[in-house]
């Protein structure tokens, strides 16, 4: 069955995402260390990292052939995490010349449905599972439930040697999410 709207186009008037403060915490902690398994078949801990690494975590990425999951049109932040994963895409290599040396997604979905979006959408770098909530436990990510599924809110995390340098939180228009990143890589290099 096809969706009946567009995966790749973000909708006119979606809510826009208020800063709640959940996320005020996290500037210049040290990530736990927390092994995730990528799509690449590896398990990645990003407290091991060296140089920069950007994270964005997105809720869930939909598929062309599912509907979205009830009312997350109008969930403030929840749509977009598929023009946000083609905008990471599209701006990789400016990523990496702006001092990014990898870039990563993270979702709770499991290894194999992440795949089927790095293949489709052509993704040049890994997407990491935490199916478990591990990673979003230890770091108390802000969460929230649709369908029964346990999704992490939009934030985008830049590290420096495993420590958090940046937050972006709320993400919003989720689509811009990576020009804001080469931007204050641009103003923040190390």
């Amino acid at each position: 069955m096809a969706r009946t709207d567009n995966l790749y186009e973000l909708p006119k008037d979606l809510p826009v995402p208020q800063d709640d403060g959940a996320c005020d915490h996290l500037a210049g902690m040290k990530l736990p260390s927390i092994a995730l398994p990528s799509t690449r078949g590896q398990m990645v801990d990003l407290s091991k990292l060296r140089g920069g690494t950007v994270i964005y975590i997105y809720p869930r990425t939909g598929r062309p052939d599912q509907e979205v999951p009830t009312g997350w049109n109008e969930i403030p932040g929840a749509r977009g995490c598929t023009p946000q994963s083609c905008a990471f895409r599209d701006h990789y290599e400016e990523l990496k010349r702006a001092g990014a040396a990898q870039v990563f997604g993270l979702s709770t979905q499991d290894s194999a449905y992440q795949r089927e979006a790095v293949e489709r959408l052509h993704l040049p770098f890994e997407l990491l599972s935490d199916e478990k909530l591990a990673f979003a436990r230890a770091l108390e990510l802000p969460t929230f439930e649709v369908d029964g599924m346990m999704l992490i809110k939009r934030i985008t995390l830049i590290l420096r040697g495993g420590v958090i340098a940046k937050v972006f939180y709320p993400v919003f228009p989720p689509d811009r999410n990576a020009s804001e990143v080469i931007a204050w890589l641009g103003i923040n290099r190390t």
